[in-house]
């Protein structure tokens, strides 16, 4: 075992949660990776162990409050610790399948999750926190998008999933959408296999596949094709 996840939270009991489970917890019980959930509660301030206070310039809510934040992440990742430290934001560059292989090719994450109006700016700054977002919409705290990375992330590592080719032809992967899949019965409700599929000509599989991954594509992601001729 090599990759470890290390998540910085204020509900560890979260974790492993659905990372428990199916190809993840397979894979967690078989050691092809380690999760600790920390408590960052640990490194409050004082007896009730405080972790936020009101933010700087008034306004709404609290703030997670830099010298706890960079205590906890100290104590997870201290100097030499290899991993990319990162911060669930709704601010932070989208996830993407090529950051989450890099990262499954890699030593492991420490994942900080942050709750009500998000945390100091200086503890960003002076740990080095990349900021990764899941999506344009706000959750409750970084807790699900955490979830939601380490299983995009742990399903790539060697041995998890059954065929080193499943993941080559996912959505993504060649910068397109997945193409329909299909299965039996061979009439579902009036609706055929395509019978491209069960002619057992690979070749124009092959052709169908690609020409409806650029369809989907065209339809629902343009934006992937435009990325892809603008490199």
């Amino acid at each position: 075992m090599s990759f470890k996840a290390s998540v910085l939270t204020l509900f560890p009991e979260m974790f492993p949660g659905p990372l428990g489970i199916s190809l993840a917890g397979r894979a967690l019980e078989a050691g092809r990776f380690a999760l600790e959930a920390r408590q960052i509660r640990e490194h409050g301030i004082g007896t009730h162990r405080m972790v936020d206070d009101t933010p700087a310039g008034g306004g709404p809510g609290m703030v997670m409050r830099a010298d706890v934040m960079a205590a906890a992440i100290d104590a997870a990742a201290p100097d030499g610790d290899p991993r990319p430290r990162l911060l669930m934001s709704p601010r932070g560059r989208p996830l993407s399948q090529q950051m989450v292989k890099g990262w499954a090719e890699g030593p492991g994450l420490v994942i900080v999750c942050g709750r009500f109006e998000g945390i100091d700016e200086r503890v960003i700054e002076a740990r080095g926190l990349e900021e990764v977002s899941v999506g344009d919409f706000i959750l409750s705290g970084g807790e699900i998008a955490a979830l939601a990375l380490l299983d995009a992330v742990v399903r790539l590592l060697p041995g998890v999933m059954g065929k080193a080719e499943s993941a080559s032809e996912e959505s993504f992967e060649n910068g397109l959408l997945e193409y329909p899949q299909y299965t039996r019965p061979q009439e579902f409700e009036g609706r055929e296999i395509p019978q491209v599929l069960t002619s057992g000509h690979h070749g124009k599989v092959a052709e169908w596949r690609r020409a409806e991954a650029l369809r989907l594509t065209r339809e629902r992601r343009p934006d992937l094709l435009e990325a892809s001729e603008e490199k």
